[in-house]
């Protein structure tokens, strides 16, 4: 039998669980460090004595970095490899976190923000990269939506560890937690081997081989042949592949847009709406944020079952509806349950599009392509701040969440219009 058949089709085994346990780890310690700023910024504007328009340049240097980390990284792991370009990015991305604890100015946490963004939007699409070059195609969805889902134990450590630290310590020693991600180096290295499709792409047989027995199959059992290199990253926009990139480039510009226009404000709404101390802010953002756990696994479930079509617009569209709810909210209460909604529906859509990714583009380009998509996402999350705090001060909850509610509904009739079907099929018969 050829051996993507056969993984396609293998019963689970503890390799699955390995890479599976280790990716979302992984992707909960980077999410963590992703929205980390927005727990301490307010401290942090305070104590440099920085205008309180800083706040949206600071985001939005972040997203920069990130857009430059998808874009390069994305491409190194199609030439070097999954697992290597996984440990360099974890590296960048968990040494300048921990370092904003040394940015004594404006200038310094400018230069800091950015390279840390570097890693961190390096490291945010590789383990499902990973996942979806590893794991049986019946399984897929739901191990990509389960990565996806790690997500918000990051940012409810974020939220968690400076209210925690902050009354006895200050903002600085909050970063020190961005070392966190160092831990899992070790564990990529020795339990996620490199990915089988990516060394049958460039005509690694021996290595191939010692996966195979390492993870339970008997090389003697199957075929290995090279498989041919077809693609090349200026198929991104070829006739086949141009409906799927234009389709990813919005919902991935959306859901970041969105994401960051909600909940990286949340704590400072909190203080400047509501008249919440920092502590008291940062309660509340996570009970809010816990709305996100039923959001992920609802969608994470219903991904092998519904489709990635159906749970993805369905999930966008309700979102939208309750943006436009938020932004006629008059009163804290409303604010905080329409607020609560779309922290379920946005974060289930966040799953879809997680696992609809990877699927979408052939093995040599996976990673260019992810990253590609995920970098016009940060493109989104440069802006978003600086809108969001534009139409904040201009229109008061009305005007930035009317925007995210048109977005969420267009990016939700986008699916519909230019998706196609992903459940159940091998990535070979996507391609």
């Amino acid at each position: 039998m050829q051996v993507l058949k056969l993984m396609d089709k293998a019963p689970l085994k503890s390799i699955h669980y390995q890479i599976l346990l280790i990716g979302s780890l992984i992707y909960m310690l980077t999410a963590m460090n992703v929205m980390l700023i927005g727990s301490v910024v307010t401290p942090i504007i305070n104590e440099l004595g920085l205008p309180t328009g800083s706040r949206g340049t600071i985001f939005s240097i972040g997203f920069l970095g990130m857009f430059i980390g998808a874009i390069l990284f994305g491409r190194l792991a199609d030439i070097i490899g999954r697992r290597p370009t996984l440990i360099i990015v974890l590296f960048i991305e968990a040494v300048f976190t921990a370092l904003h604890a040394l940015a004594t100015d404006i200038t310094s946490l400018y230069i800091l923000r950015l390279l840390a963004g570097i890693g961190l939007g390096a490291a945010l699409p590789q383990p499902g990269i990973y996942v979806s070059e590893f794991t049986p195609k019946e399984y897929r969805g739901r191990f990509l939506g389960l990565i996806e889902t790690s997500w918000v134990y990051g940012a409810l450590l974020a939220l968690i560890f400076p209210y925690i630290i902050i009354p006895s310590f200050g903002w600085r020693a909050s970063f020190i937690i961005g070392m966190a991600p160092l831990i899992l180096v070790p564990f990529v290295y020795k339990y996620m081997p490199e990915s089988i499709r990516y060394l049958l792409k460039k005509g690694d047989m021996n290595y191939t081989r010692k996966i195979l027995n390492r993870i339970g199959f008997s090389s003697e059992m199957v075929e290995l042949e090279r498989l041919e290199v077809k693609y090349k990253i200026t198929d991104l926009f070829n006739k086949r592949y141009l409906p799927r990139t234009i389709l990813l480039t919005i919902l991935w510009m959306s859901l970041v847009y969105t994401y960051y226009a909600i909940f990286l404000w949340l704590p400072s709404i909190y203080a400047s709406t509501f008249g919440m101390n920092v502590l008291k802010s940062l309660f509340w953002t996570i009970i809010v944020t816990l709305f996100q756990i039923p959001g992920y696994y609802s969608a994470t479930f219903l991904l092998d079952k519904l489709g990635r079509k159906t749970v993805l617009s369905i999930y966008l569209i309700l979102a939208g509806l309750a943006s436009l709810l938020m932004s006629l909210s008059t009163n804290l209460l409303w604010f905080q349950v329409w607020s609560a909604a779309i922290s379920f529906f946005n974060l289930g859509a966040w799953a879809g599009l997680y696992t609809y990714t990877p699927e979408l583009y052939p093995t040599e380009i996976r990673g260019v392509a992810s990253g590609f998509a995920a970098s016009m996402g940060r493109l989104a999350g440069i802006i978003s701040p600086l809108i969001t705090a534009a139409l904040y001060i201009s229109t008061g909850l009305m005007g930035p969440y009317a925007l995210t509610a048109a977005i969420h509904i267009l990016a939700g009739i986008s699916v519909i219009a230019l998706g196609i079907e992903t459940m159940g099929k091998s990535l070979e018969e996507l391609e």
